[in-house]
């Protein structure tokens, strides 16, 4: 099946997708690699203001390059998703709807994915041009000082993913 959501719309979304479906993405997204999962865990763990809302959050892992001339951002591909394996199930816990990577996840993400509902999209690795012509805006919000790894707020306009785990716990990666 294929699926255009809005980020709004995947609470709702999330137990009808299943693994191997196609999702057209729009809306807004949060970038977040592995030096900004472990400071959202320690604000989280300190009770600390967080850079953004978890509940219903669509966090893409990703560390965009500068904007070229007539583009919100450079190569935004999407980095390795097992990097935030350690800090995912938390985050998870806490609201998180969906997850936007590549390659596989490890069992206790897979677990939290099924016990909060959520989703893992799966975006082509090696494609970052590409990519960048699905968002329309980038913005950072938080921990400027990590550069391309600091927290962004993107705007995706029909961005392509792939559902590789699904709240059911349908996976791509044990077909």
């Amino acid at each position: 099946m294929e699926y255009r959501i809005n980020t709004s719309q995947l609470r709702e979304y999330a137990e009808r997708l299943k693994a191997g479906d196609r999702v057209i993405l729009s809306g807004k997204v949060y970038t977040s690699r592995d030096a900004a999962h472990k400071r959202i865990v320690e604000a989280l763990n300190n009770g600390a203001e967080l850079p953004y809302d978890l509940k219903d959050a669509v966090i893409y892992y990703a560390g965009p390059t500068p904007a070229p001339e007539g583009l919100a951002v450079g190569s935004c591909g999407p980095t390795t998703s097992g990097r935030m394996d350690v800090f995912a199930p938390l985050l998870l816990d806490k609201g998180v709807v969906a997850m936007v990577g590549k390659g596989e996840r490890n069992r206790a993400v897979c677990d939290a994915i099924i016990r909060n509902k959520a989703v893992y999209l799966c975006a082509i690795g090696g494609a970052g041009a590409l990519a960048s012509k699905c968002i329309t805006s980038c913005d950072v919000i938080a921990y400027d000082d990590l550069g391309c790894e600091s927290v962004k707020e993107l705007t995706f306009s029909d961005f392509p993913l792939t559902v590789a785990i699904d709240c059911s716990g349908g996976n791509i990666f044990e077909r």
